[in-house]
């Protein structure tokens, strides 16, 4: 990596659908990533960002809710609570929104950038926004949620979503 800010892959990149692999080590290449991923993310106005919208499929994700930046490693929900239903925007698929019901609290297990392994609780958007940037190490997008005649019969001057 050359340059601070990275470019966002845009649906139908092939890397977005690619499931991320778990990082055995939080090097300084990994330190660099999410400090870059960090500042696109706030260069493109996101509450988060995960590796693969940047072309590179390694569990890793950053978010930032208004609480704080969030450096977040092999991410794991290992608790939900509650459910809400909120419509989503996503950095790789600009200018669409998709209404998603997701879990109001979650407990989360990562590492952070020293390597430190960490089991915090989130609630609200920060929950939300964490569990979309899973959702992307996982190769899931916002438009998974659409039902799937939308996908099939999108609305006038609406993209395609079908795989």
């Amino acid at each position: 990596m050359k340059e601070a800010s990275l470019e966002i892959k845009i649906y139908p990149d092939p890397v977005l659908r690619k499931k991320s692999q778990d990082v055995q080590q939080v090097a300084d290449e990994e330190k660099r990533l999410i400090d870059y991923m960090a500042e696109t993310m706030y260069a493109n106005q996101g509450v988060g960002l995960a590796a693969p919208q940047v072309g590179v499929t390694k569990r890793i994700i950053v978010v930032d809710a208004g609480d704080g930046l969030l450096k977040m490693v092999n991410p794991r929900i290992i608790t939900k609570k509650g459910a809400s239903l909120l419509e989503e925007g996503c950095l790789s698929i600009p200018e669409k929104q998709v209404e998603i019901q997701r879990a109001e609290e979650i407990s989360v297990l990562y590492r952070d950038e020293k390597n430190s392994r960490t089991i915090k609780s989130f609630k609200g958007l920060t929950a939300r926004a964490i569990q979309h940037e899973i959702d992307h190490l996982n190769g899931k997008l916002i438009i998974d949620y659409l039902p799937w005649f939308k996908r099939i019969f999108p609305k006038k001057g609406e993209v395609k979503c079908l795989q």
